[in-house]
């Protein structure tokens, strides 16, 4: 397959609106992680504040925003192997999102099952995981659409499981083009979902998320199943449900 190549130039042509909210999912202990250490809120309080001193500091563009948001954008050590918009190294943040929660379950879904196929010696978690999903609001007089013509063309290079070089190279003449969010077919949604790439902290309209929900997710020997508390739903990915990727073709499901 050849490799797509498009320039600062011709992205910019192709830059359009956007404007929607986006999910993402964390584990719902971040806001008590520390809490077990201490014995009282104003001593976590104070651990917190140790802890955020240490942290590199927030880009100034992104100081207004929730830590939630900023967090993808703030961390200086050079990224340890890349993602599908990032290259590794000292490169700029992306915070990535999906349009829908029931995407942004499905990606979670996967890296979890990452996690264990490449430690196969690591039994399957013994009750749920407790996850918040967060929605935020966002726009750009500036995004690109891969699910769209004409960059849909290179629809085969823009969702390949593995090799994400293609993806890294749109991101850096996205940037030079002044675009602020690609919006992309999710490879792990078996429902085919778009996730969000936000490559600008431009790109919040709102300071904070606007809406947050609970999803309990349990990973087993059968795969993954998730039920959502309100409003009420359920999600569950077998053990084929992300075969397209030869990472977990070696799972071991009995452990």
């Amino acid at each position: 397959m050849s490799s797509p190549i498009w320039t600062p130039d011709a992205l910019s042509c192709e830059a359009r609106p956007y404007a929607g909210r986006c999910w993402r999912l964390v584990e719902a202990q971040h806001l008590t992680s520390t809490l077990k250490l201490v014995d009282s809120l104003d001593e976590q309080r104070l651990l917190e504040d140790l802890v955020e001193a240490t942290k590199p500091a927030v880009p100034p563009e992104c100081r207004h925003l929730d830590y939630l948001f900023f967090t993808p954008f703030r961390y200086a050590p050079p990224y340890p192997h890349g993602s599908r918009f990032r290259r590794a190294g000292r490169t700029s943040g992306v915070y990535y999102a999906a349009e829908r929660p029931q995407t942004a379950v499905a990606e979670l879904a996967f890296y979890r099952l990452r996690f264990f196929a490449e430690s196969p010696a690591t039994p399957w978690p013994e009750s749920a995981g407790q996850y918040t999903a967060f929605a935020a609001e966002v726009a750009s007089a500036r995004h690109l659409d891969l699910t769209a013509a004409p960059l849909s063309r290179d629809h085969a290079a823009w969702t390949d499981p593995i090799d994400y070089a293609p993806c890294q190279r749109l991101a850096d003449a996205a940037r030079t083009a002044a675009v602020e969010i690609v919006r992309y077919q999710s490879v792990r949604d078996p429902e085919a979902g778009a996730n969000l790439a936000l490559l600008a902290c431009a790109a919040f309209t709102a300071p904070a998320p606007v809406e947050r929900r609970t999803w309990h997710i349990v990973l087993g020997r059968t795969g993954v199943a998730a039920v959502c508390e309100a409003p009420r739903q359920s999600l569950a990915f077998g053990r084929d449900a992300f075969a397209a990727d030869p990472r977990l073709a070696a799972m071991r499901w009995e452990r």
